[in-house]
């Protein structure tokens, strides 16, 4: 991966801004190519000492099961986690920039965009090698701009079924006329060449857009974007096109072990190119402490990443106490046991246990399943009826129980930290259970003498709430049931792993989950897609379609973030309210506690993991 210092990226708002401002004297300055360009990381004489050291191992952990690793097909926080240092994309993100800085990784400097914004050239680095795997008979095999056209097309071949579409759908001259002629002939026609990827040379993509996109960088720099070479694909995919369990990237790692559902082991790619661990510090005070001890060090340090997956809180916490887990992610049921007032208890302290603590970037949606018999549509009845429950639950109470205080609640669907949002904006949902019930009453969901509902057909009214099968998923079930409760709606918990909650919601099979939506890429365009209606099957979870918002939505595309876009995301935020497909929830903060030994962490808000960025020390 390449890593710049923050001179020499742009964070996210800057980037909207200096897009918005110059886009028609648009090739990006020479003075700021020229530090890019200047600092591309790569350097012959890099000390090898402790580089990828295999007696450095880093013990984590996942709370639930992994899915796979094809970057194109894996859709969950922790798969993805893999994907991220498996693979790699064009851009990424600067270790310790806030707000979140884009900056190149495989590219050799950021882009050169036309005045119109509508054509990007990239050029790639030199010299950059997928590691060695049979698909390639023995060869080494150089990474070129041709592995990122194909693997941008396979987002878009309907065999694969990628939730991902959205990412480039409607966007690259030629690319969804190319994937509708394979939704008639059934096979992806991957050597065809269209307008949108002009490949100038093999280190030369030039992107031709149908409309300007002023968040290409940041959904470049998402794991779904990730490089994979064709003769991998060919060799080793399933009947659907996946190639979950054979990952070959470029990153720093490679997969060595996998015993699904319990156990990843990752080694260091000891044939990954030169770059030096060299940032800035941000506002942060802890920064310099880091910079310290990591700076000059040539990445990765760490020889191997152990990932043990273990379902249930208590067993993750006793894990990390008993030293056999160097970084662990708390959640707020544990809270009380390890943290006092939101920092480590003085014991814990004592010990030299640390914590890097952040709000994500998240939004935690309440939906009821748009396309439900009973529970969906767009009626006036049934308007009322998800608008009552909204205003029966009470998301601070859900915090309190559930989290033990460790979340805030949500007015508005854009979190704090992302581009767009608005910490003024006030929900007109508002906790009020005495007006659900009447709202209910109004439009003739009637009470039996048991006190529970009937629906204005006279059947009676029950609703599934979906969840985990884990502590944390039993919590909800109860506070929710007691939501439903105060309002005379029966409730029925379905319990189920984490995979195949995903697999049913992805078919529009559930009626009503807690789904937490953490952020892709910093821009409010990542969070108002969720419930755009060509997304369903995607992203858009609840299966909502709402005209009108779809409308919005799609004049919001063609904005830059600002005033006007802000103004369309109020509009949109309004609608949603209106027909209560969902409610907004709230964010958590995240709570990640190492072990004395762990050198250099600190939680990124955009990455997944950050095994590349740290280092062991071994005499601990």
């Amino acid at each position: 991966m390449l890593f710049t210092s923050p001179d020499k990226g742009l964070t996210t708002s800057v980037w909207h801004s200096y897009l918005h401002r110059h886009l028609r004297q648009f090739s990006l300055c020479t003075c700021l190519l020229t530090g890019l360009l200047a600092s591309v990381g790569v350097n012959a004489a890099l000390p090898e000492k402790d580089f990828a050291d295999p007696a450095k191992v880093l013990r984590t952990i996942f709370p639930v099961a992994e899915t796979g690793f094809d970057p194109a097909a894996t859709r969950d926080l922790y798969s993805n986690s893999v994907v991220e240092v498996i693979f790699e994309r064009l851009f990424s993100y600067d270790y310790l920039a806030s707000p979140a800085k884009i900056v190149p990784e495989t590219a050799d400097g950021m882009p050169d965009i036309s005045a119109d914004g509508k054509t990007y050239t990239i050029k790639l680095k030199k010299g950059i090698y997928f590691t060695d795997d049979p698909a390639f008979n023995g060869k080494k095999r150089e990474l070129t701009v041709n592995d990122y056209v194909y693997s941008f097309k396979r987002l878009m071949d309907p065999k694969l079924a990628s939730s991902h579409v959205w990412l480039l759908e409607d966007k690259i001259v030629g690319l969804d006329q190319l994937a509708a002629q394979a939704k008639k002939t059934g096979k992806f026609d991957y050597s065809a060449n269209i307008p949108g990827f002009e490949i100038i040379d093999k280190y030369t993509l030039r992107i031709h857009l149908t409309r300007p996109d002023f968040n290409l960088p940041m959904i470049m720099a998402y794991a779904a974007m990730s490089a994979v070479a064709r003769e991998v694909v060919e060799k080793y995919q399933d009947g659907q096109g996946q190639i979950m369990g054979n990952p070959v990237g470029t990153g720093p790692f490679k997969l060595a072990e996998w015993v699904r559902g319990s156990k990843i082991v990752l080694d260091a790619n000891r044939d990954y190119r030169p770059v030096t661990w060299d940032f800035q510090a941000s506002n942060d005070v802890e920064d310099q402490k880091i910079i310290t001890a990591m700076k000059g060090k040539r990445m990765p340090q760490i020889g191997r990443v152990v990932v043990n997956v273990i379902l249930e809180d208590q067993s993750r916490l006793l894990a990390f106490q008993k030293d056999e887990s160097d970084l662990f992610q708390l959640y707020g049921g544990l809270a009380p046991q390890v943290l006092r007032d939101g920092k480590l208890k003085p014991e814990l302290q004592k010990k030299g246990i640390q914590m890097s603590r952040i709000i994500d970037p998240e939004l935690t949606i309440y939906y009821w399943n748009m396309q439900d018999p009973v529970f969906g549509g767009l009626s006036k009845e049934k308007t009322a009826l998800r608008r009552a429950i909204a205003m029966a639950h009470n998301v601070n109470d859900e915090i309190r129980i559930v989290d033990n205080g460790e979340a805030v609640a949500l007015e508005y669907p854009i979190p704090a930290g992302v581009v767009g949002n608005d910490p003024n904006y006030k929900s007109s949902i508002r906790y009020n259970p005495a007006a659900a019930n009447a709202l209910l009453d109004k439009f003739g969901y009637k009470k039996a003498k048991d006190g529970y509902r009937s629906s204005p057909d006279g059947k009676p009214l029950e609703i599934t709430f979906t969840t985990q099968t884990d502590s944390r998923g039993h919590l909800q079930a109860e506070v929710w049931k007691k939501t439903y409760d105060s309002v005379g709606i029966r409730m029925k918990a379905d319990f189920r792993p984490f995979a195949e909650i995903l697999k049913a919601e992805k078919q529009c099979q559930l009626t009503q989950r807690i789904s937490p939506w953490m952020a892709d890429y910093p821009d409010g365009d990542n969070f108002m897609q969720l419930f755009y209606g060509k997304n369903i099957h995607m992203n858009n979870n609840g299966c909502v379609a709402i005209p009108e918002y779809d409308k919005l939505y799609e004049q919001s595309q063609k904005l830059p973030a600002g005033p006007e876009r802000d103004l369309l995301y109020h509009k949109m935020t309004r609608l949603m309210e209106v027909y209560s497909a969902q409610r907004v929830g709230y964010a958590r903060y995240r709570n990640m506690l190492s072990q004395p030994r762990v050198i250099g962490y600190k939680k990124h808000p955009i990455m997944h993991v950050e095994w590349m960025f740290i280092d062991i020390d071994k005499n601990k």
